[in-house]
């Protein structure tokens, strides 16, 4: 897919304990995008026939009331995806669980990013192998973004 023609990332912040840089983050996203394009698990994915995605960090209490009303699970957790095109981002979870892996809160919230990325190409992580295979390529996805915007 043509740079032209990938998905424009629209980024929000409507949580207001943890500072993020919207314009770094949107920079990662668009590196990552054409990776996460050509790791399309399925031709059903509908990551190739987004015009936009729309990614909002928001808190704990934000993304586990979501979590509850979609997903039957009211208990905070890092990424909620959907298909239409949108992924919640906990920066509560990504300051929480960036400091038990030894990870920056930024790079956190980067790898929840493309964590949702591949979601919308088709990834899911419910099964161990898969769940292995998703985490495998994510992170190789996270790296080159990282770099390319270094």
């Amino acid at each position: 897919m043509p740079p032209s023609s990938l998905p424009k990332l629209r980024i929000y912040n409507r949580q207001k304990a943890h500072a993020v840089s919207l314009p770094w983050l949107r920079r990662v996203g668009k590196a990552a995008l054409p990776a996460c394009l050509d790791a399309l698990k399925s031709p059903e994915a509908p990551l190739p026939s987004l015009p936009e995605i729309e990614i909002t960090l928001v808190n704990d209490e934000d993304i586990a009331r979501v979590h509850g009303d979609f997903l039957d699970d009211p208990t905070p957790t890092d990424v909620i995806t959907f298909h239409h095109g949108e992924i919640l981002i906990s920066a509560d979870t990504a300051l929480r669980q960036g400091a038990e892996n030894g990870q920056s809160f930024d790079h956190e919230v980067a790898l929840y990013l493309v964590h949702g990325l591949m979601h919308l190409a088709g990834w899911d992580d419910h099964e161990e192998e898969e769940a292995r295979e998703m985490a495998r390529r994510q992170e190789s996805i996270l790296r080159a973004a990282l770099k390319a915007v270094a």
